[in-house]
């Protein structure tokens, strides 16, 4: 039930092959991820995110950003902190340590969160059609 968020493999900093500068979770002057403080077994204190909001801006090397969301909506449960002093983790192991945060759906939507996901299949087709 859980939602491990992570950069597709589709995305242009793991396909150029472009040097991560920076990670940053502050969003705005007001909100950063790191602030997130869980606790118990509801997950008390978790930061609520919805489809679009954004959980952490990427600088590359070459001056781009990448703004990453959630694209879905639930409780943050985690942000990966390891990724802060190696981002390099992104690229060499994008779908294990290098993982960008762990949301947690609420229980209700999470069956309707994993049917509208795309198989692997599907997504391969989507990105031949780009």
């Amino acid at each position: 039930r859980i939602c491990v968020i992570t950069l597709a493999e589709a995305h242009p900093l793991l396909q150029s092959g472009k040097t991560i500068k920076s990670i940053n979770y502050q969003i705005s002057a007001n909100c950063s991820r790191l602030q997130n403080k869980v606790s118990g077994k509801s997950k008390r204190g978790a930061q609520f995110l919805t489809e679009l909001a954004p959980l952490c801006r990427i600088s590359s090397s070459d001056g781009e950003e990448y703004t990453i969301y959630s694209c879905i909506r639930g409780r943050l449960i985690e942000v990966n902190e390891n990724i802060l002093s190696n981002p390099t983790l992104l690229q060499e192991k994008p779908s294990t340590e290098g993982y960008i945060a762990v949301v947690l759906p609420k229980f209700e939507e999470s069956k309707s969160i994993t049917q509208g996901l795309l198989t692997q299949k599907e997504y391969e087709e989507v990105l031949l059609k780009r």
